[in-house]
């Protein structure tokens, strides 16, 4: 990358603070972002190699945006900045979110064939966005580590165990109709990264 192109990087960096500095006093002290700026700033840190800046503008996030579920990509964003920070039981449950997100984005990055583990209506969706949305590869050697790591992460026991129970509830919601036992199901599903975090 050329001193120009980093330089207008930092400048879109710049720009989307100011867009959302606006936004905040537009709306009297609270964003509404309707325009999704609030996702765009880790891409440009990581095209920059500034995991720093970019795991400021997390922490920011999170204290601006703490119910904001995120989009898959984004989350698989934020596990390789903590990966990349060293921040690496941080990085473990933001991966375990990532895979909650889109079950499919991990063998994306890893060039591995998908795994259908369950066929829902999201499905179709959650690959073709991918496709068209997600541009990082292990390729890029200056993934190497992250690569390496995520590999090591995936194939351990506590993946692994989280990933089964996971798929065993989607598949569980698929056939079971709305009553307790769905609702325990959906609650379950949902609490699955927190009940991991700590192991």
């Amino acid at each position: 990358m050329t001193p120009k192109q980093a330089e207008r990087l930092k400048n879109k960096i710049m720009k989307i603070k100011h867009a959302l500095a606006d936004d905040k006093k537009r709306w009297g002290g609270f964003y509404d972002d309707s325009r999704g700026l609030r996702y765009l700033q880790p891409e440009l840190y990581i095209k920059l190699d500034d995991y720093t800046g970019a795991l400021s503008y997390f922490n920011w996030f999170q204290k601006n945006f703490p119910d904001d579920s995120c989009f898959a990509m984004f989350l698989f964003e934020w596990t390789l900045t903590l990966q990349k920070t060293k921040r690496i039981k941080q990085a473990e449950t933001k991966a375990l979110e990532t895979f909650f997100s889109n079950t499919y984005l991990f063998d994306k990055f890893l060039q591995k064939e998908p795994i259908h583990h369950f066929k829902n209506q999201n499905s179709n969706w959650e690959q073709s966005s991918l496709d068209e949305y997600f541009h990082y590869s292990r390729d890029e050697k200056r993934f190497s580590e992250f690569t390496e790591w995520l590999e090591q992460f995936l194939s351990g026991e506590k993946f692994y165990r989280f990933a089964n129970r996971f798929i065993e509830i989607q598949k569980q919601l698929e056939t079971e109709p709305i009553g307790p036992k769905r609702n325990s199901l959906i609650e379950e599903q949902y609490s699955l990264p927190d009940k991991f975090e700590n192991e």
